[in-house]
């Protein structure tokens, strides 16, 4: 009985030390600048989009995995919605890459099209290709968190870096810049 009575005690200590070495170790990695929760992991770097047709939205031309075998230079596909506060904050970000001669592609995710051209009224289009998916499930086989989340796709066609979150002016210098001279 009293073998009983103390694993009752035990098990929540050992559940309140084990969530204690989980936080102490994360504060641990951000003080040392490698950690960062933006920074999550992907099952598509270092390998080929999955097999996807998308339709274009708002009079532009939509894309599919095909379209993405061989860009001519590294460019990115960004994942947004009308309806997305981050997306909006990144919006000026992605102006400026693309009047630097970045090529973009977007990706309207759960959107209607009449909401997704007010958005684009309102903050800009830096898109060379806009598709639409409604459904959702191609970026659910993209494994897409949520928006707005953006790809680097390098000269051969393969994922080379993914953010979740907006693109900020630190992201842009800190990771993206040595991201897209590195690939090249």
């Amino acid at each position: 009985m009293t073998t009983r009575r103390n694993l009752l005690y035990a098990a929540p200590l050992a559940a309140v030390a084990l969530a204690g070495a989980g936080f102490y170790t994360i504060l641990r990695r951000m003080q040392s600048n490698d950690y960062d929760p933006h920074a999550l992991p992907s099952p598509l770097i270092g390998k080929r989009p999955p097999p996807f047709t998308l339709p274009g939205t708002n009079g532009q031309q939509g894309f599919s995995n095909t379209d993405l075998l061989s860009p001519p230079r590294p460019m990115l596909v960004n994942w947004f919605a009308s309806w997305c506060g981050p997306c909006a904050q990144e919006a000026a970000n992605l102006d400026i890459l693309a009047q630097n001669g970045l090529t973009i592609w977007g990706i309207a995710y759960q959107d209607s099209p009449a909401a997704t051209a007010a958005y684009l009224s309102q903050y800009g289009n830096p898109y060379t290709r806009l598709a639409a998916d409604a459904s959702g499930l191609t970026a659910i086989n993209w494994g897409v968190y949520g928006v707005p989340e953006t790809y680097l796709i390098d000269k051969a066609g393969i994922v080379r870096w993914r953010w979740a979150g907006a693109l900020t002016d630190q992201v842009l210098m800190g990771t993206l810049g040595p991201m897209l001279h590195q690939y090249a």
